[in-house]
């Protein structure tokens, strides 16, 4: 009997073995989790659950049953150590594990502060996993101070749970701006007036210089010289693909596991798909941090391994949630040149990025509309004039049909 394995139990290691069985194969497969839980979705958990309006049993993607009853062998809570291409073997728990085909979907990992500046202190959180979030919620009580690193879209949707539940909220960002890395200073300028609205102490162009306190944290200082009293600290300075595994056996690497179009890595009878694969993507090899990608992802892997042939053809798209604003993003915005703006605040507002004359992407916040055409525009290789976008006449459903 043929078996696969897959290692790495969150979104991209469930849609593929769900996709395996679906697409009819028979054989034995093994999801190995290095968490306690079954595989369960991660975006809520900075939003929904730790506000307390998601209980943990509406997290799992599927129910533990579900996995007994698909004959899918779930190994929670599992170390694995080594991978054994040579002879396709894997250490885990202790034992070995053969297989004939194996999947890494080992995800990312989130950037720590490093101890010498406080990183190693007590209350000093980052945000990833269950375990992360459960050991921060007792935290967020009315008045708590919480000093927030980072200004990309975790820290923002933590500032974000935090104002509403009543915390005192500093939010530094060491670049000139807020989102600066994956957004135009345009969706920047929103979210900045959006935090400021709701009593976030922003600060952009400041830095993290050290934390204080003996044992647990208890103050910060700042790049300029601000010293600032605070109970606890939450750091959202970016993730790095999970591949100290691959690396390991010799799999080759390249802003994550290289693998080719259809999810074959360097070492024959390994794939990788999700956070922690590089892909080609228009001529180019691309990382995507996404739901969408982990799942689109796994599932042609899984196809493939059925003999599918296929190749993955991404088609990016990215949601946010702040307050009472959903942010969509359709596309890549990489190498723009400008942005047009459709609609203003506080009504539906959307920031569409163009190469020239080739639309390349669409921030759309609290506009459905714009996301959804954005995007079909996009994908089909559509690009409608900038200033016939932003005319507030143009029905943009019409642009779809020139």
């Amino acid at each position: 009997m043929r078996h696969i394995v897959v290692v790495g139990a969150g979104q991209a290691g469930s849609s593929c073995v769900v996709k395996l069985r679906i697409a009819g194969f028979d054989g034995k497969i093994t999801l190995i989790g290095a968490e306690p839980q079954p595989p369960y979705q991660r975006p809520p958990l900075s939003k929904a659950y730790l506000m307390g309006d998601m209980a943990l049993e509406r997290l799992y993607l599927r129910p533990l049953s579900f996995y007994a009853e698909q004959g899918i062998d779930l190994m929670l809570d599992a170390q694995v150590d080594a991978i054994d291409t040579a002879n396709k073997q894997i250490a885990v728990n202790g034992g070995m594990l053969t297989y004939d085909n194996l999947v890494l979907v080992t995800g990312s990992v989130p950037h720590r502060l490093p101890a010498a500046i406080g990183g190693a202190l007590n209350d000093v959180h980052v945000v990833r996993g269950l375990a992360d979030v459960d050991a921060m919620a007792p935290r967020f009580v009315t008045g708590a101070r919480v000093l927030i690193v980072g200004g990309g879209y975790i820290g923002l949707e933590a500032a974000s749970v935090a104002a509403k539940l009543g915390l005192d909220v500093t939010l530094v960002e060491m670049a000139p701006r807020i989102l600066q890395r994956v957004a135009a200073p345009e969706t920047s300028e929103f979210f900045r007036n959006l935090h400021k609205s709701h009593g976030v102490d922003l600060r952009e162009g400041v830095g993290l210089e050290r934390l204080t306190g003996e044992g647990a944290v208890s103050g910060a200082v700042l790049t300029d010289g601000t010293e600032l009293e605070v109970d606890f600290v939450i750091v959202g300075v970016g993730v790095a693909p999970a591949t100290a595994l691959a690396e390991a056996a010799g799999i080759a690497l390249d802003n994550g596991i290289a693998v080719d179009a259809q999810g074959r890595t360097s070492v024959p009878h390994v794939w990788a798909a999700g956070d922690c694969a590089s892909f080609p993507y228009r001529g180019n090899r691309i990382r995507l941090e996404s739901v969408p990608n982990a799942i689109e992802q796994a599932e042609v892997v899984a196809e493939n391994l059925m003999g599918a042939e296929k190749d993955y053809v991404a088609k990016p798209w990215f949601w946010s949630d702040q307050y009472d604003v959903k942010l969509q993003i359709a596309g890549l915005n990489t190498g723009y040149d400008r942005v047009v703006t459709r609609g203003a605040a506080p009504g539906p507002v959307s920031f569409w990025y163009y190469l020239g004359e080739t639309l390349l992407a669409v921030d759309a916040a609290n506009d459905p509309r714009g996301y959804m055409v954005g995007k079909r525009l996009i994908e089909s290789g559509k690009s409608p004039a900038a200033e016939v976008v932003v005319d507030a006449e143009t029905d943009l459903k019409a642009l779809l049909k020139t």
